[in-house]
């Protein structure tokens, strides 16, 4: 994976209770500071899912251990790679994720590997792609350019996650 650089941005699982999955993460691994965003809309405009338009809805929470961020995604609605997962493996972890400067250039230099699934959110302020293989027995690799107005944001839950552990 010559075209990835700079340490791995992200880990993210997907779970069927975003609530049940915090509480748990909370008590086994003392991170109960979580930013959850409920019903994301992810529209056909934006997004696509093996190369059709996607129309579906997720709630997402994330907290950070360190420069890391961890991310929960709860499919509610609609079809996904996330819904796919869901179905045919259950909860667990789905995606390794990095941060790139220009999508469009990595994914020529991992030599265009099929998108599984891809869109832009926030106005354009993110820009991801799912490509297989993902590393040593995480299902997927999401590549994703951030804005600035993104780097603020995910800024300021690493900040909120920070703060000491209190038990839940």
């Amino acid at each position: 994976m010559h075209y990835l650089t700079g340490p791995m941005a992200q880990l993210a699982w997907v779970v069927d209770d975003i609530a049940a999955a915090e509480a748990e993460f909370g008590s086994r691994h003392q991170l109960d500071r979580w930013t959850r965003l409920d019903d994301i809309h992810f529209g056909p405009e934006e997004c696509s899912l093996r190369g059709k338009p996607a129309d579906f809805t997720a709630h997402i929470s994330m907290s950070y251990v360190g420069d890391l961020q961890l991310e929960l995604i709860q499919p509610v609605s609609g079809d996904s790679l996330y819904t796919e997962f869901l179905a045919e493996h259950g909860p667990g972890l789905h995606h390794a994720c990095w941060y790139v400067e220009d999508l469009a250039a990595t994914l020529a230099a991992a030599g265009d590997p099929e998108v599984l699934s891809a869109g832009t959110m926030a106005g354009g302020e993110i820009r991801f792609a799912y490509v297989e293989p993902g590393l040593g027995g995480i299902p997927f690799l999401e590549l994703a350019q951030l804005g600035p107005s993104m780097v603020a944001f995910y800024d300021d839950i690493k900040a909120a996650s920070a703060a000491p552990y209190r038990a839940v």
